[in-house]
């Protein structure tokens, strides 16, 4: 709706005051999570008797809820938790207090279910699950420090970020899930049972938020909207560097030669470390966001790298993705999980890498197996590689950006959850097994409200060379949707014909056929006609205006964190057209 100039102050104050509360609560019920989970463990709700009076609290709880898709699970979790409390902050207070007992509750369950297993592959799954349900303790804790300080200059960039939490809360819990495929024994149905509360208070939180910013969105709230995720220049920071960098980052990600680094890396002793992993786990506690640069040389490294959480504002550089190669062989053939077969698995926020491979040589004939992991929100990935064959790069979850980057594989070789744009990139499909047909993407969007997707810009889709002579042989499709809600936009990208007509593939019967969400748009190239597509209600067509909304600076704000990297970046469509691939 439209307002006068001199009515904008108070509506903004109005907004502001209104949508405090609101998100308070919100935040309560994202974190409320598994309160039927383990009641002995956790404590249940008091019993006592029903007031006559309906309190301010329950009418505020009631109202909330009435965005959500599970009301009653709402409500009961909010009141079994608010004291007949109405101060949002004591809301918030109760909300994250009995968040955190319920997930470390959950974690203990896990645990003693792991003692108790058998099978080694469901024991294996259980460790995976306390790890998973530990990210999402992080998640939680983080948000609780991000809105402490209810900073109104940026709230259109709170309430994008309590999204992208929330659905990686979603996201790690179904992870848990689906970590017991083609295990034996209970323990699946165990961990389903307990966190179906969890998992259903996590998307009625994701409901309330969406709530809050689409009705900010409609009172134009200065600072909340479309526009102003375009137009807006970078006020984060000092001059136009984004919050988490320090002077010279920008030299350090465009240099092209010998860098400064804090540590050097090098296989053959010449360095400060010959492992990579050690080099990390000396990493420095640091003030100020302040990154800190390992340089990586030439050479195989034949190890697991992983950059846990607390490892925030690092960047690894390589000598080149061909010659600083990281390489592991872990699989789910050998009785791993997916999740844990990554040979680099990076949780830290603001992580950067360029001039690095990333490869899993296990082959195709040992099924999924990671050659890089990444769950780290505002990660970027420049000028790297990541080959292997089935599952090879795992978008896990959060935000993320990839710039002339080479992907290879066979099978849903680019997967996850998270809100991940590619751009330059370059996506070789290998030759698979005799039996076996190969699919690029599969993303996991479980739900419809997740603000997750994959987005291909300007990128090249061919066969390798191991496939081209045999390409007619073996099927190559685009994708295939792994979540009911999966969600993949390819546009302005050279599609070979080693892609089929059909373009998409099924997953399994019809599931996921009418609420998936894939499209393609002003693509070139002898696969990229669409007329003999697929004709399912999830393939859409996209207006100029549509595509707009998928570009980088508007889907990721990548504006206000990518652009001041000084990494090549299209912050929208590029109308560009390849002469020649």
């Amino acid at each position: 709706m439209a307002y006068d100039e001199d009515d904008s102050g108070n509506n903004k104050r109005y907004a502001i005051i209104g949508v405090s509360s609101m998100l308070l609560v919100a935040m309560v019920v994202a974190v409320t999570v598994g309160v039927n989970l383990n009641n002995d463990e956790a404590g249940g709700p008091t019993s006592g008797t029903k007031s006559n009076e309906i309190s301010a609290s329950v009418k505020a709880i009631k109202s909330i809820c009435q965005t959500t898709d599970y009301k009653k699970d709402c409500v009961d979790s909010l009141k079994s938790n608010a004291n007949n409390s109405a101060d949002p902050h004591e809301l918030v207070k109760a909300g994250f207090k009995a968040a955190m007992k319920l997930l470390q509750a959950a974690a203990k369950q896990s645990v003693t279910l792991q003692q108790l297993e058998q099978d080694p592959r469901a024991s294996q799954a259980l460790a995976g699950c306390k790890e998973l349900m530990d990210f999402a303790i992080d998640e939680l804790k983080f948000s609780m420090s991000r809105f402490g300080d209810f900073d109104t200059t940026h709230l259109d960039e709170m309430l994008i970020d309590l999204k992208i939490w929330l659905s990686a809360t979603i996201t790690y819990q179904e992870t848990c899930l689906d970590s017991f495929e083609n295990t034996t024994g209970d323990a699946s149905e165990k961990m389903k049972k307990a966190l179906k509360t969890s998992m259903r208070l996590s998307s009625n939180g994701l409901a309330m938020v969406t709530e809050i910013s689409s009705m900010l969105t409609d009172l134009k709230v200065p600072g909340i909207g479309r526009r102003r995720l375009l137009d807006a220049p970078v006020v984060v920071g000092h001059e136009d560097y984004p919050e988490w960098a320090d002077p010279g980052i920008r030299r350090l990600l465009a240099a092209k030669g010998n860098v400064k680094a804090n540590f050097v890396v090098a296989v053959d002793g010449s360095g400060d470390f010959k492992s990579i992993q050690s080099a990390i786990d000396k990493v420095p506690k640091r003030k100020n966001n302040e990154t800190f640069v390992i340089h990586i040389k030439e050479g195989v490294y034949k190890e697991y790298v992983t950059i846990k959480k607390s490892i925030t504002h690092l960047m690894l550089i390589g000598d080149g993705p061909k010659k600083t190669i990281i390489s592991g062989h872990k699989n789910f053939f050998d009785g791993i999980t997916t999740f844990k077969t990554a040979t680099v698995a990076v949780t830290a926020e603001h992580f950067r890498a360029r001039d690095i491979g990333f490869v899993n040589t296990a082959g195709p004939h040992k099924h999924q197996a990671v050659a890089l992991r990444v769950q780290a929100d505002k990660a970027i990935f420049f000028n790297c590689e990541m080959h292997g064959y089935q599952d090879t790069l795992y978008v896990h979850t959060m935000r993320q950006f990839y710039r002339d980057c080479i992907v290879s594989g066979t099978i849903d070789f680019i997967f996850g959850d998270a809100a991940v744009v590619f751009q330059n990139c370059i996506f070789l499909i290998r030759k698979p097994l005799s039996n076996q047909q190969n699919i690029v993407t599969a993303h996991g969007r479980k739900e419809r409200r997740q603000p997750s997707a994959l987005i291909i810009q300007n990128c090249t889709f061919k066969a390798d060379t191991d496939l081209a002579p045999v390409k007619n042989v073996f099927r190559s499709f685009l994708g295939r949707p792994w979540k009911e809600y999966s969600r993949t936009i390819i546009m302005e990208s050279y599609i070979d014909d080693v892609i089929h007509p059909d373009g998409w593939l099924p997953w399994s019967g019809d599931w996921g056929l009418k609420t998936c969400f894939y499209t393609e748009f002003r693509n070139y190239g002898p696969g990229s006609d669409t007329s003999k597509r697929v004709k399912w209600r999830g393939v859409k067509v996209l207006t100029p205006a549509h595509a707009v909304d998928f570009t980088a600076s508007r889907f990721l704000l990548g504006d206000r964190w990518i652009k001041a990297t000084g990494v090549p970046y299209a912050p929208g469509l590029t109308m560009r057209r390849h002469s020649e691939v």
